[in-house]
C-alpha cells in the first residue's frame, strides 16, 4: 500500500511539472497572434485544471505519508503552507486567463491580465520549487 501511495505522490508530482515550465510559456506567447495567444491560454486553462487535480492528489497522499512517518513539527507546517499557495495561485490564475481569453476573442487589451499571469505563475514555480527543496532536504528543518 505504501509503494502504491508514493507511486500516486509522484504522479501528481509530474501533474504540477507544468507549474515550472508555465513563466516560460507565458513569455513566449506575447509574440503570437491572436488567434493563437487565445489557443495557447485556453490550453494553459486545461493544464492549469489538470495541475490542481494534481495538488489533490499530493494533499491525499502527502497527508497519509506524514502520518506514517516521523516528520518534525515545523517541517509540516511550512509544507503544508506551500501547498495551500499553489492552491491559491493556481486558484487565482483561472480568472485573468478566463478574462484574458475571452478579451482576445474581443479584441480588447488584455495587458493587464498576462501580466498577472507571468507574476502569477512566476510565484508558483518559486513556490514548487521551493516544496521540492524540503522534499529532498526534510531534515533541514
Amino acid at each position: 500500500m505504501d509503494r502504491f501511495l508514493y507511486f500516486l505522490h509522484m504522479i501528481g508530482t509530474l501533474a504540477l511539472g507544468f507549474y515550472l515550465v508555465l513563466p516560460f510559456i507565458l513569455s513566449g506567447a506575447q509574440k503570437l497572434s491572436a488567434p493563437a495567444k487565445e489557443g495557447t491560454l485556453s490550453a494553459i486553462t486545461g493544464f492549469n485544471r489538470f495541475a490542481q487535480y494534481g495538488l489533490v492528489i499530493q494533499l491525499l497522499t502527502g497527508g497519509y505519508m506524514m502520518s506514517q512517518d516521523d516528520y518534525s513539527v515545523a517541517w509540516m507546517v511550512v509544507v503544508v503552507l506551500l501547498l495551500l499557495a499553489m492552491f491559491a495561485l493556481g486558484g487565482i490564475m483561472g480568472k485573468p486567463l478566463r478574462l484574458a481569453a475571452a478579451g482576445i476573442r474581443e479584441n480588447r487589451d488584455v495587458s493587464s491580465y498576462t501580466a498577472k499571469l507571468r507574476t502569477l505563475s512566476l510565484l508558483l514555480m518559486v513556490v514548487l520549487i521551493a516544496m521540492i527543496f524540503f522534499m529532498v532536504y526534510r531534515r533541514i528543518i
